[in-house]
């Protein structure tokens, strides 16, 4: 999941090499903190937070498939 998410967030901005994905592992939930440029943010966020709220549908549907329950949080 924390490849997809990498992958997905590449692909969106300017500053492919600057995007950072970390994982946080807890008892229940998995927490992916996504890091990019500070002048990609709105690009990774997307109009009324479109693109972010893509992301984690799609993020959602793969943690559901393994079981698991994956937040991603955007980091600026």
């Amino acid at each position: 999941m924390k490849e997809l998410i990498n992958f997905i967030a590449q692909s969106l901005v300017d500053h492919p090499n600057e995007v950072t994905v970390s994982e946080v592992e807890g008892n229940q939930t998995t927490v992916l903190e996504l890091k990019v440029a500070k002048e990609d943010l709105g690009k990774v966020i997307g109009k009324q937070g479109r693109t972010a709220q893509a992301m984690r549908t799609i993020l959602s549907a793969v943690s559901s498939k393994v079981k698991k329950r994956t937040v991603l949080e955007i980091i600026e």
